[in-house]
């Protein structure tokens, strides 16, 4: 007999958020950092009250793929863990797959007392059956969580910036029903995020783009108060939409033209 569960979308939440790392904190940031057209993002990420796994699909250069591959297998502690100390837990990471350009990593991890972790946080706060998806680019590790709206989220961010303490900053990117996100309401006219327009913005006003440049890109993330990752995210994430925006503009015009 098939089971169809229907869950009530309207009622659940959305919370996206960034942790920014410094360096030397987070082994996986670190090579990130060190190959720039390189990311990962989770495929399942699931935690209990005593344990995480996870599948990730990692994408770059055959160099950028062997710093992930090391990171994961040989860091000093889980790569999700907040503690930045070993804290003695188990942990096992093994490839699912390699190709030239992607790697699919696996990984199981049992905590001890002295851990902590978002996932674990979030259940703390938010109750079970939260939904998880990441994406990592650089030292910018991106969150997204879907939770049932019934838990407490400012002790959830409480409860993270004491964990994560001066290892990386946090930044709010969203927080939404899902229906809301699922409209894509928080994005303006142009398709990019608030946040994507604003640093766009900044940088055309101030100069980024012309041909000598007026302003670097560490004077333009002091004037936007934001880490110099989070500008080359920003923009790089923004221009990535807007090229491809006008890519697929050019060929339905095209398209057309051919047809009449």
């Amino acid at each position: 007999m098939d089971y169809i569960v229907a869950f009530r979308i309207q009622d659940m939440r959305e919370l996206v958020f960034a942790l920014e790392y410094e360096p030397g904190c987070n082994r996986v940031a670190d090579a990130l950092a060190d190959h720039p057209t390189a990311h990962v993002r989770s495929l399942s990420l699931h935690a209990t009250a005593d344990q995480l796994w996870r599948v990730d699909h990692a994408t770059g250069t055959p160099a950028a793929l062997e710093a992930i591959e090391d990171a994961f297998l040989n860091g000093d502690y889980y790569a999700d863990c907040l503690v930045t100390e070993d804290c003695g837990a188990t942990q096992t990471t093994r490839v699912l797959d390699r190709a030239d350009d992607t790697l699919i990593l696996y990984s199981d991890w049992e905590r001890t007392p002295a851990c902590e972790s978002v996932p674990h946080i979030a259940r703390d706060h938010l109750g079970d059956g939260v939904l998880f998806e990441t994406r990592h680019e650089g030292r910018h590790y991106t969150w997204r969580l879907i939770h049932s709206g019934d838990g407490d989220v400012a002790a959830f961010f409480d409860d993270l910036t004491v964990a994560v303490g001066e290892c990386a900053q946090m930044e709010m990117l969203r927080t939404a029903d899902t229906t809301t996100a699922a409209g894509r309401n928080d994005r303006t006219q142009s398709g990019l995020t608030p946040e994507q327009e604003a640093t766009l913005q900044a940088a055309v006003e101030h100069g980024y783009y012309e041909s000598p440049r007026e302003v670097d890109g560490v004077e333009l993330a002091e004037h936007l108060g934001v880490p110099r990752s989070t500008l080359t995210y920003r923009l790089r994430r923004a221009e990535e939409h807007l090229a491809k925006q006008y890519i697929a503009g050019k060929r339905g015009a095209n398209e057309r033209l051919a047809s009449h």
